[in-house]
């Protein structure tokens, strides 16, 4: 049998052996969703992994019967998809721990305990988390749990779906303006079912490479795994397979099975049949960074704290009288130009015209009249800068107003003095662009927010065949996979570590916040008038 695969022609003859190391969704087939059923007038739409948009995932109604079920047909890991959470409308009765009917169960991990194979689990109760596990062999009747987070289609695919089950999702956030080549009708905003069409990865003998087999193509096969040597099979590994490595195994010498697509340095350099040193693996802190402009799609950036190119700051805007509190800094006062009017209901407050400037002072509480009754609000302290002198007003916090800072520092600053020494967002224009670096992705921008610092995951490496410079790369961003050789490997990792300027799509920046957002407290809404 021959057939292409993304441009590459494969034969399998007769008698050739392959080692199947996984399944992988290709594609997915869509139909509009109308009460849990195929709507009738809807046709069926193939949609790549990399369709745009974000999604909410529908709980399946069928419930699974066994937690050996589970685990043969949901993805269970140790990444941050692998959680899934079920229900048992009956209680649980184990040794130490009742399990309540309706109860959230978190499914950690699957794991040999005492001989057995069972699934690490947990409940959270009263802030409090309690760890069980449940064997396999539990019987019940077992509901997906609601899912509030949103994933792109690739991550519905890779984690979401389980096997031999459809999914319905619901189209959380278009991301894209629609045009005519979007196979979904414009405006759309109801659910879909994804049936899924796999593809099986498999290696072959004296191939170094992945193949790919679609898994409606027409050959026949036998199983011989009981009866064959497949340790001679190279054994593809993912940087997240990597990744989960421990840290003692590091370093090693791998060489790339299948390379990531991209010009940009190092991504160009990792090209199948490429041997790499990979000495570590660690955590490292970006800046996030969007592109300042009113109209969409705005570009987005992982900036490393190494970026050697200099910022001069620009004005930053407030709709709120709130958002000037949060902005204000022991550092310097806060200047601001009202570009927006607002007619104060309370005469003990002040009302604001557009051109008003202002010096901002403290957060305060103030006593104001209101429909007869004395009532006391939050209040923001400013300073009215008139032609020759100061006046003291008092702004309510929930004003809707409209302010523009005004800069008075001419500074050029480097990225960690911004991180350390003002808070963020922060907004600022390269005005000495990265020398280091060919080309500067960042210097053509006219202006960037600065969002948040977060932290990613990792991997230090460099060409095993000329090891005189390392790169760090991302472990979620990049699809790259290797196999590991049995080298001795240089230990010393050398001396000029390169980082760079990441650009990433709209979805991937929703999931970079969304991970980074997981784990803080959303900051309180801003006061409401008084009632």
């Amino acid at each position: 049998s021959i057939y292409e695969m993304f441009g590459n022609e494969c034969c399998l003859s007769t008698g050739e052996v392959i080692k199947v190391i996984g399944f992988k969704i290709n594609k997915l087939i869509a139909s509009i969703c109308e009460n849990n059923e195929v709507s009738q007038f809807s046709a069926k739409v193939e949609l790549p992994l990399n369709f745009p948009g974000l999604y909410k995932v529908v709980a399946d109604k069928t419930p699974y019967v066994s937690i050996e079920e589970i685990t043969r047909k949901v993805s269970i890991g140790t990444t941050r998809f692998g959680h899934p959470c079920f229900y048992s409308p009956e209680d649980i009765k184990l040794a130490n721990l009742t399990i309540k009917h309706g109860e959230q169960i978190t499914f950690n991990s699957v794991e040999e305990v005492n001989g057995m194979m069972a699934v690490n689990c947990g409940v959270v109760r009263n802030n409090q988390s309690h760890s069980f596990t449940l064997p396999l062999s539990q019987e019940g009747k077992f509901y997906e749990c609601e899912d509030d987070q949103i994933y792109t289609l690739k991550e519905i695919a890779e984690w979401k779906i389980p096997k031999c089950r459809n999914r319905i999702v619901k189209l959380s956030n278009t991301l894209h303006t629609w045009d005519s080549s979007n196979p979904l009708p414009e405006n759309f905003d109801g659910c879909l079912i994804l049936t899924p069409v796999y593809e099986v990865q498999a290696v072959m003998k004296f191939r170094k490479d992945i193949v790919h087999i679609l898994s409606d193509l027409d050959v026949e096969v036998k199983d011989i795994t009981d009866c064959y040597d497949i340790s001679s099979f190279l054994q593809p590994l993912s940087l997240e397979d990597v990744f989960e490595r421990t840290s003692k195994e590091f370093p090693m010498v791998a060489e790339i099975m299948e390379g990531p697509s991209g010009s940009q340095k190092p991504y160009n350099l990792l090209h199948t049949g490429k041997e790499i040193i990979i000495y570590k693996k660690y955590q490292a802190t970006r800046v996030l960074a969007s592109e300042i402009r009113s109209d969409s799609p705005k570009r987005h950036f992982l900036i490393p704290l190494s970026y050697k190119g200099k910022f001069k700051r620009r004005p930053r805007e407030f709709p709120t009288a709130y958002d000037l509190d949060i902005a204000r800094s022991e550092k310097e006062q806060l200047h601001v130009v009202a570009t927006k009017a607002f007619d104060s209901p309370h005469k003990e407050l002040f009302s604001v015209s557009v051109g008003d400037q202002f010096l901002v002072q403290q957060c305060q509480t103030s006593e104001v009249l209101y429909e007869g009754r004395k009532k006391v609000i939050d209040v923001l302290a400013c300073e009215q800068i008139l032609s020759d002198t100061y006046k003291k007003v008092l702004l309510p916090m929930y004003m809707e107003g409209g302010f523009v800072e005004v800069i008075h520092d001419k500074k050029q600053y480097q990225l960690s003095e911004i991180c350390k020494e003002f808070r963020l967002p922060f907004n600022v224009k390269v005005s000495v662009r990265d020398l280091s670096v060919q080309e500067d992705v960042l210097a053509a921008v006219p202006g960037l927010q600065f969002e948040e610092e977060i932290t990613d995951s990792y991997l230090l490496i460099s060409s095993n065949s000329n090891p005189v410079e390392s790169w760090e790369i991302p472990v979620y961003r990049l699809n790259m996979s290797v196999h590991l050789l049995s080298k001795d490997v240089q230990t010393v990792v050398p001396a000029a570590t390169k980082t760079t300027v990441e650009e990433i799509s709209e979805e991937q920046y929703y999931m970079v916040r969304r991970y980074e957002n997981q784990t803080l407290h959303p900051p309180p809404r801003p006061p409401k008038k008084p009632t």
